[in-house]
């Protein structure tokens, strides 16, 4: 088993936010990455022993906290990419929403937030392999009142729903026919959580590490988190399996990063490294769970 190197800490990038990507975008046109040489990306970023990674401030998935850029995603990249001889790690914040343009846009290399492999992300950049796997759960007024434990619940009792915005769940939420007006989308956890408090929405969705850990901060909050539950479309399982994620044409960083990613779940250095933001050991990937099974999923 190998030891992790863990002295190099994360740095966030200045330039953050919406408008800081809005003039990204503006100036690239959504197309130029940074150049990249003979080597490609890969090669690039070994010569500059550094590289670039974008997160959208959810915890406990990627996160700033006391300055300090941190959460599952970027501790195992930061791991990853020791093993790989790369030992400094720059991270920018943007919104959830925008981690792909930004990404095919050249404002960082890769995606660390924790994000979903889904079809439609597939194919817009290419994803890790599978670096885990979580339930969906509801974060509901003590008791839960209405006795809401899915979206189904949430459909059939005409309730309130607060999703972040171009997350997994509120796609889910739609594709499960819950109604526009009845779905709320927000822009990160504070703005979901005081939705809650101030009863707009009766529910709110996410990944039940997120909802335990949100309430885990907020430990005076009139709330709890149902069971995990994975939602079914059109007779499809949902696996809310996360990975990393690279531009297209990336393959060497990709099969590299890959390569140390099998190596620290099949070690036990992964579990050590997540242990402290609510990953266990049934949020291992199935050996048989693949990426490509994801993104060509109905």
């Amino acid at each position: 088993m190998r030891n992790s190197t863990r002295r190099n800490f994360l740095r966030v990038g200045k330039a953050t936010g919406a408008l800081a990507l809005s003039a990204l975008l503006v100036l690239t046109g959504c197309s130029r990455v940074p150049e990249s040489g003979e080597g490609g990306t890969l090669q690039r970023v070994k010569d500059a022993n550094s590289i670039k990674i974008g997160i959208a401030g959810e915890v406990p998935y990627g996160y700033t906290a006391d300055g300090q850029v941190t959460g599952e995603a970027p501790e195992v990249a930061k791991a990853v990419f020791n093993a790989m001889g790369i030992e400094n790690v720059d991270a920018t914040q943007v919104e959830f929403s925008q981690l792909i343009p930004a990404l095919n846009a050249g404002q960082f290399d890769m995606v660390a937030a924790g994000m979903a492999i889904l079809p439609a992300r597939c194919d817009n950049a290419q994803f890790s392999a599978v670096d885990y796997v979580t339930p969906t759960a509801l974060l509901v007024p003590k008791g839960n009142p209405e006795q809401a434990n899915n979206f189904d619940d949430i459909k059939a009792k005409g309730l309130k729903l607060a999703v972040l915005s171009g997350t997994v769940e509120e796609a889910v939420a739609h594709d499960l026919g819950i109604p526009a007006g009845d779905i709320q989308p927000y822009e990160g956890q504070p703005e979901m959580l005081q939705a809650l408090l101030d009863g707009r929405a009766y529910a709110g969705a996410l990944t039940d590490i997120s909802l335990r850990r949100m309430l885990a901060d907020n430990p005076t909050a009139p709330l709890e988190v149902t069971a995990g539950f994975v939602p079914v479309v059109n007779g499809q399982k949902q696996i809310q399996a996360g990975g990393f994620v690279f531009r297209k044409g990336d393959d060497p960083l990709v099969e590299e990063f890959n390569a140390e990613l099998d190596r620290l779940h099949d070690s036990g250095q992964w579990l050590d490294i997540v242990k402290p933001f609510g990953f266990t050991e049934d949020n291992l990937p199935p050996e048989d769970l693949t990426t490509a099974q994801l993104c060509e999923a109905a």
